[in-house]
């Protein structure tokens, strides 16, 4: 099959997919791409070269397989056509698939799902504990940013086959391209194995109070680690390295984030209590629609599952409580959840 026949049959998958998620939403990746898979296996028909398989191997890259051609299903509740990509190590990697395409259903404000070829895709390259790449399949030219690999010199299919340190020395030109001015002290080569995150770095404390709040409520949610004792070390370090290799923000005292003072009680209107259950409880709002906004593989790599949005409130009470010794989150956050 030709290139652009494989492509007219995406265009006509995404369209059934695009009418059935407006008649009812997916409310899941795990539904949407069963779906998807579904949709391949009955439009393939009897073409052996096109046989979907319903229990492929964890973590394989591209998601389904089917010959020359591979397709990678992205998913967002949110209304964007922006997502974290696979790692850049591709370690999974199907090497019978030569083509890559995505399927991407985006169910927040008008539900729609699009296919892209997946070099095309690629925007740009960040790390939260590995490199990952970043896709985008915005239509808008003012939105759409230009491929990483036009951004790099080097072909996707060329650099995908390359060794860690040889792909690290690509981000790092890249990085260095895009903060010329930047101190990119994080990702100077110290060796095959270290790398981190290519953005330019800014102090927590000079953020604005909103994107504070902001970023508190996606650290305390992708880390429930933060509710552990006082006496517990290092509680705070996958939130402050969170803040660090996503977000380029580094935060010099991790009780900046939860356990101050002027956090947990910024009017200064009580004192006493447990700081951190006092600072989630003044930003649970915040944490809710972190839960529905942050992207798939960010809760696959910090809680090691996939989670549906509306169910991870619950499933981080259920983490934090197995932290927690001096209390009990689930006895008084998100109340509505545990009762």
């Amino acid at each position: 099959m030709k290139k652009n026949e494989f492509e007219a049959i995406l265009e006509n998958w995404c369209s059934i997919l695009t009418r059935e998620a407006r008649e009812s939403v997916f409310e899941s990746s795990v539904l949407f791409e069963g779906r998807v898979r579904e949709l391949m296996s009955e439009l393939a028909g009897s073409d052996s070269t096109f046989t979907i398989d319903f229990s492929p191997r964890q973590q394989a890259f591209p998601d389904i397989a089917m010959g020359d051609y591979g397709v990678e299903v992205k998913f967002t509740s949110g209304d964007t056509w922006r997502s974290v990509g696979n790692s850049i190590l591709e370690t999974q990697r199907i090497e019978s698939v030569k083509y890559i395409y995505i399927i991407f259903g985006k169910m927040g404000g008008t539900p729609e799902v699009r296919w892209a070829d997946y070099e095309q895709s690629i925007v740009h390259v960040r790390t939260s504990h590995v490199p990952r790449f970043e896709v985008d399949i915005s239509v808008d030219e003012a939105v759409t940013k230009k491929p990483l690999f036009e951004e790099m010199g080097i072909r996707y299919d060329d650099f995908r086959k390359l060794p860690m340190q040889e792909k690290m020395r690509y981000v790092r030109a890249y990085a260095r391209q895009m903060h010329p001015e930047g101190r990119l002290w994080w990702i100077e080569d110290k060796g095959a194995n270290d790398h981190s995150v290519p953005l330019q770095p800014r102090l927590y404390t000079s953020l604005a109070t909103e994107e504070k709040i902001r970023l508190r409520a996606e650290a305390a949610l992708l880390c429930p680690k933060i509710v552990s004792s006082g006496r517990v070390r290092n509680k705070y370090t996958d939130a402050v390295f969170f803040l660090l290799t996503y977000h380029g923000v580094v935060c010099h005292q991790a009780r900046d984030l939860f356990s101050a003072g002027s956090v947990a009680s910024p009017k200064n209107d009580s004192q006493g209590g447990v700081f951190i259950e006092k600072a989630l409880k003044l930003i649970e709002k915040d944490i809710r629609e972190a839960a529905e906004r942050l992207d798939d593989a960010l809760f696959e790599e910090y809680w090691g599952e996939n989670v549906a949005p509306k169910d991870r409130i619950k499933k981080w009470l259920e983490k934090a409580d197995k932290h927690a010794t001096d209390w009990k989150p689930s006895a008084s956050l998100f109340l509505d959840e545990s009762s």
